[in-house]
């Protein structure tokens, strides 16, 4: 078998992760292009291992290294993203979110909780009075 099929597809996979990593604002999905080009990259080591007459079997021991910066890198990276959504409300990379247009005042606290906040005291003041 000719090592030009799965270079191919290694080589559509870091287009599409190279995609979606410069076109995306949201985070997880620039996470997905980066694991779409570390699994292209781990798919040219096996090839390239497959084919050459290493005794060591170098590309399938490099795959594995590859394998587990990428587990490494995904948690890291998602434990990132939870902390700003929560910080945000959003995981929009490009920082154009405006704090008007999320109801977040400049200072983090929730309009939206705000008003909730005000019309529960409205009327427990009602009940009250």
């Amino acid at each position: 078998m000719s090592p030009a099929l799965p270079l191919l597809l290694a080589a559509i996979l870091a287009g599409v992760g190279t995609y979606g990593v410069l076109a995306r604002r949201h985070a997880v999905l620039m996470l997905i292009g980066v694991e779409l080009m570390l699994g292209a990259a781990g798919l040219v080591l096996v090839t390239v291992g497959q084919f050459s007459t290493d005794p060591l079997a170098s590309g399938a021991v490099l795959t594995l290294f590859v394998i587990t910066i990428a587990a490494a890198e995904i948690v890291v990276a998602l434990a990132v993203v939870m902390a700003m959504f929560r910080t945000r409300g959003d995981v929009d990379l490009t920082g154009q979110a405006q704090a008007d247009d999320h109801g977040v005042h400049h200072d983090g606290e929730d309009l939206h909780r705000e008003h909730h906040r005000s019309e529960d005291h409205a009327a427990r003041d009602e009940v009250v009075g």
